[in-house]
């Protein structure tokens, strides 16, 4: 059972470092700037709030592009302040071992900027402060030894493929701190009888502020910092075939206006009205298509071509209640105000209507689906009526006889269905 474990945590890790091999994982940063003792200070040991003298060098390591590890040596000195505090004079060396995170990828910043980055470092580490001012009364000159947690945030700016800027700061807390940082005082309530306690369980925090580079190394373009997969560009082939599929797909080989993709019906007559499938449609359900129906909204048998076989003298109400009923529609695309192709006869029909029956007048009524904000909607679905409204003006009817309304949102449908949200994109007509 232990092997099997240990193997499955062998292939996850060789999984995690092997898997992303389009950039590149190591980097050399090194720093130089500043550093301030914040505490413990020997009462009337001032440090100066930027005190010069701090150097580091690091390793790093991205397993993929959010997440690595990072191995640090820092070193330099802490001094008095000048004019305000006592001598003092502290060298000190910290190394550390921190996780890595990538900010700027963790949170997305490729949708803002390409140019800058950021990185979070966290973990452990040991270190050791020298006291030259320590008094010979505490006997023990050796080097005062410490366990240490770090964390930094590094801001960089991208000056090439191999090299970044990077500004640093980071926080030190020390763990088991004997003295002050100035090394005046023992760091503990009270100075100790001799012998000296040798490890005191106090704290004490640093700060150093750099600026410095990252060296990216290895064979590929970028380095995980900068990488993003998004970013690989096809081939020319791969986007010839892409654009040809694409082609394929908006191919309309019956001429109704419904790509074949979606066409349920691809091989419809020329001059065919057909519904939002490509499927032709027969208003009156009598069996003959409104293409060829004399009376599309009455049925009757296809021997009198789709009418009655009685003299039908009531045929404008049955027009009327057609129309407001909602079975005479105009449909539109997503986000669109222009007719699509296969509805415009809808538009036809209505002008036929108000030409043959010169005192009655129509009212546009425009409408959008439930996506978007609500305010966008009720723009787009009165552009909608408008745009109706032009057709049957242009048409020949008197623009006195129509108004038109967008509505806004249909959510009498179910919008979760694309094919209701299709329903729902509309103009539809109310006889006055």
């Amino acid at each position: 059972m232990k092997k099997q474990f240990l193997t499955l945590v062998l292939l996850a890790f060789t999984n995690l470092v092997l898997a992303q091999n389009d950039f590149n994982h190591w980097s050399l940063e090194t720093n130089a700037g500043f550093n301030k003792a914040m505490a413990p200070l020997t009462p009337g040991y001032l440090s100066p709030t930027l005190n010069i003298g701090h150097l580091d060098f690091g390793v790093r390591y991205m397993f993929n592009e959010k997440f690595g590890f990072k191995g640090d040596i820092g070193f330099g000195s802490f001094s008095e302040a000048k004019d305000v505090s006592p001598e003092f004079y502290t060298k000190y060396v910290n190394v550390s071992f921190q996780a890595a995170f990538n900010l700027s990828r963790v949170m997305n910043w490729e949708s803002f900027t390409k140019k800058f980055g950021a990185l979070m470092t966290f973990g452990p580490g040991v270190g050791y402060l020298k006291h030259d001012a320590r008094p010979i009364a505490f006997f023990d000159f050796d080097p005062d030894r410490y366990y240490s947690i770090n964390s930094s945030i590094t801001l960089m700016y991208k000056l090439s493929n191999r090299i970044s800027l990077a500004g640093n700061t980071a926080m030190i807390v020390n763990g088991r701190q004997r003295f002050t940082f100035d090394g005046n005082e023992y760091n503990s309530p009270g100075r100790p009888d001799l012998p000296e306690v040798l490890f005191g369980h106090a704290t004490g925090t640093w700060w150093t502020g750099t600026l410095g580079l990252n060296f990216y190394l290895g064979k590929n373009e970028e380095h995980a910092d900068w990488y993003i997969a998004a970013d690989k560009y096809a081939t020319k082939e791969e986007l010839a075939t892409q654009i040809n599929g694409i082609k394929d797909m908006l191919k309309d080989s019956d001429g109704d206006g419904i790509p074949d993709y979606l066409d349920k019906e691809p091989n419809t007559p020329a001059g065919a009205r057909v519904d939002s499938h490509g499927s032709t449609m027969d208003s009156d359900g009598d069996g003959t298509p409104d293409h060829v129906d004399k009376c599309p909204f009455l049925p009757g048998p296809a021997s009198t071509n789709g009418c009655p076989v009685e003299e039908v003298t009531a045929q404008i109400d049955f027009f009327r209640k057609a129309i407001n009923d909602g079975y005479v529609n105009v449909y539109y695309a997503f986000d669109s105000a222009k007719p699509l192709g296969y509805s415009t006869s809808a538009a036809n029909y209505v002008s036929n209507f108000l030409k043959k029956n010169p005192g009655v007048s129509v009212e546009i009524k425009g409408y959008a689906d439930e996506l978007g904000p609500e305010d966008y909607n009720r723009k787009l679905s009165e552009k909608r009526a408008k745009s109706v409204y032009d057709i049957l003006v242009a048409s020949g009817v008197d623009a006195s006889r129509l108004s038109y309304k967008g509505y806004g949102e249909d959510t009498s449908v179910d919008k979760t269905s694309s094919d209701a949200r299709q329903l729902a994109r509309r103009a539809s007509f109310e006889v006055k």
